[in-house]
């Protein structure tokens, strides 16, 4: 039987795109040696063609101060990263566009764990990903660590609550995805948790059954515990979703666009973003969202 630190470094470890490869080189190029990995994921990783859509990186480095100065950055984007981890950049190479985000070493591993305050990583990480860079092979199985750490935070979230068994070998998956989905400002229609799950089933069956065996208690936690953290992640994370996008609206130049460009692909909006609100993206942010809060278009 494959143990979960085999099947997620074979899951990660795997070829990608070289045209991926490559642009994830170019963006972790002005970092120097403070660069440790680069996690490729989201919803193009589950894409053959990648033209005209918008990839998702994160960016791993040892220390934001040193990280920021290597990358010859102001300074006030270190201590930016540092409280609200991460910051969000744009990226553009070989006829591809994306954005990455950068966290440190110690923030990866946090995020991914149970101590995290909020699921927007060990949510995201929890899924299929690909390492597409590491500095080296320390770099390499941190990062792996990190990623084993984060299916194991989402099922011991979600099995408390996940009810009584299913047919579905899957539900628990499903169910954390869900949670996870709604502890965040997302703009995703209500059925992109089971799609999630749907692209991968022999994956997430062999990871579930991988960390079953290695995590005996992992339903452990009191149903009701397990709820009271769902609230609070949902609440934090809500919060934490609109100090983001403000964040961003300083270090993603265009980024009010991006997320109109988003949440028009996922909802099925017609957002269209004015001259005002590109001179003033913060200002412009802080109407949209609860505008789209009240139609439903993120939940």
């Amino acid at each position: 039987m494959d143990s979960l630190q085999s099947l997620i470094a074979a899951e990660a470890l795997q070829p990608i795109d070289p045209r991926v490869t490559a642009f994830a080189k170019t963006i972790v190029a002005p970092f120097g040696d403070t660069a440790r990995a680069v996690i490729f994921y989201g919803s193009c990783l589950r894409e053959a063609q990648l033209d005209g859509l918008m990839l998702d990186f994160y960016v791993i480095v040892s220390d934001y101060g040193a990280a920021y100065r290597a990358a010859n950055k102001a300074g006030w984007m270190a201590r930016a990263n540092a409280l609200i981890p991460p910051n969000v950049f744009p990226a553009a190479h070989d006829n591809l566009a994306a954005k990455y985000a950068v966290l440190s070493e110690a923030d990866l591993a946090r995020a991914c764990s149970m101590q995290a305050g909020d699921v927007s990583v060990w949510a995201r990480f929890a899924q299929p990903v690909r390492i597409v860079w590491s500095a080296d092979a320390d770099a390499e199985a941190r990062a792996i660590d990190a990623l084993c750490a984060a299916p194991v935070t989402l099922l011991r979230h979600a099995a408390p609550v996940a009810g009584s068994a299913s047919a579905d070998p899957l539900h628990v998956w499903r169910t954390g995805f869900t949670r996870t989905y709604g502890a965040e400002l997302r703009a995703e229609r209500g059925d992109r948790p089971d799609k999630v799950v749907d692209f991968a089933p022999d994956h997430y069956a062999a990871v579930g059954e991988a960390i079953a065996r290695e995590v005996p208690d992992l339903a452990a936690m009191p149903r009701d515990e397990a709820d009271a953290r769902w609230a609070k992640l949902r609440a934090r994370g809500k919060r934490l979703t609109v100090a983001r996008l403000a964040k961003a609206s300083f270090t993603f130049a265009g980024g009010i666009d991006y997320l109109a460009w988003k949440i028009n692909r996922h909802a099925g909006t017609q957002i269209e973003i004015q001259p005002w609100q590109r001179k003033w993206p913060l200002v412009a942010a802080l109407f949209l969202v609860p505008r789209l809060l009240k139609s439903g278009a993120v939940k």
